[in-house]
């Protein structure tokens, strides 16, 4: 969900969804939608340590189960979801007009671009194929890592302008700070300590001592040092402030239970499960709430139909779950694995 989950897609979603201006409450919609959509965190965590007990393998724990479930409901219809809004939503219109390099231009270039990268043989580019998909796997996975830490950004900006704040730099900054510090650099070093950066023995393998392995249980401490350091700053600065929100605490908090799972040294498998469950939740509640409230488009009978699907949130998710679980077997091949098709 980039353009959801971007730093400058805050204020965009501020333009584009009249919805979020409708009460002065701190909640984007209400504690129980908030609770379940956007710190779906602090519910998942326990869940996730409870159905691991008493397992040495929790990929052979119910858990399994409920990833699967979550995977097929939520995956792909969140990989659509910022699709959906800019091309199929009134709300985004404006800005599709307005900014037409960045939704038209830019989509076909890299399009382009990735086949024009792979299509040449072996020996028409200095580069063979295997090593340009290498190289592209490691751009995605350090884009997806900021994408990560940039929706984390995003959810608390949302809930800094819901508390009356939007226009302080301050906050803003913390934010920021405790988005890619947590949720960035900390997991960048949990998926090191783990093995689980994309292609680690390519290049994070070169850049770093050997001596991180032999080290892994004194770094995994002195992670989790800087996150209870860097978590409890962000709340006592949220604390001081006079209009200091409940649900930006939640969310810190939630966030700091995330990472903290990253960093134990048991398995990166609980880790996995509850932060990309959370990064597709929000993303799919955003984009069911962000069109609601469009204005009705007065020509074309397919922005009409569009129209009367975007002002109801629960259609909205209902279309993503069901494209998501439709386009599963087609994305298959983005879940094999060395030990076979997980």
């Amino acid at each position: 969900m980039a353009e959801l989950s971007s730093p400058a897609a805050v204020f965009e979603i501020g333009a584009a969804a009249p919805w979020m201006r409708k009460c002065s409450s701190a909640w984007v919609r209400g504690p129980l939608w908030d609770g379940f959509w956007m710190l779906s965190a602090l519910w998942l965590a326990p869940i996730v340590l409870l159905l691991a007990q008493g397992y040495s393998n929790p990929e052979s724990s119910p858990l399994d189960l409920l990833y699967f479930g979550l995977t097929a409901l939520f995956w792909i219809g969140h990989r659509l979801s910022s699709t959906y809004l800019a091309y199929c939503t009134e709300a985004y219109r404006p800005l599709l007009q307005a900014q037409p390099i960045r939704f038209v231009a830019l989509p076909v270039l890299i399009t382009a671009g990735c086949f024009a990268l792979f299509l040449p043989a072996d020996s028409a580019l200095p580069w063979t194929r295997e090593e340009r998909l290498i190289g592209l796997a490691i751009i995605d996975y350090a884009c997806v890592t900021y994408h990560f830490a940039a929706q984390h950004f995003g959810a608390l900006s949302l809930y800094r302008s819901r508390a009356d704040r939007g226009s302080c730099i301050q906050t803003r900054r913390w934010d920021r700070f405790f988005a890619l510090t947590a949720g960035g650099v900390l997991v960048f070093v949990a998926d090191i300590l783990a093995g689980a950066v994309a292609y680690q023995d390519q290049w994070v393998d070169r850049w770093f001592p050997a001596w991180i392995v032999s080290a892994e249980n004194g770094i995994r401490g002195g992670a989790m040092l800087a996150l209870f350091a860097i978590t409890a700053i962000v709340l006592v600065a949220e604390l001081r402030t006079p209009q200091w929100s409940l649900p930006r605490i939640f969310y810190i908090v939630g966030l700091a239970v995330m990472v903290g799972l990253a960093l134990r040294p048991r398995s990166l498998f609980l880790f996995l499960v509850i932060w990309t469950s959370q990064h597709w939740i929000l993303a799919t509640g955003l984009a069911s709430q962000t069109p609601s409230a469009e204005p009705t488009p007065t020509t074309g009978i397919v922005r009409r139909f569009l129209h009367r699907l975007n002002v109801r949130p629960w259609a909205v998710v209902l279309l993503l779950m069901l494209l998501s679980l439709m386009l599963l077997p087609v994305f298959e091949v983005e879940a094999n694995r060395e030990t076979g098709t997980y």
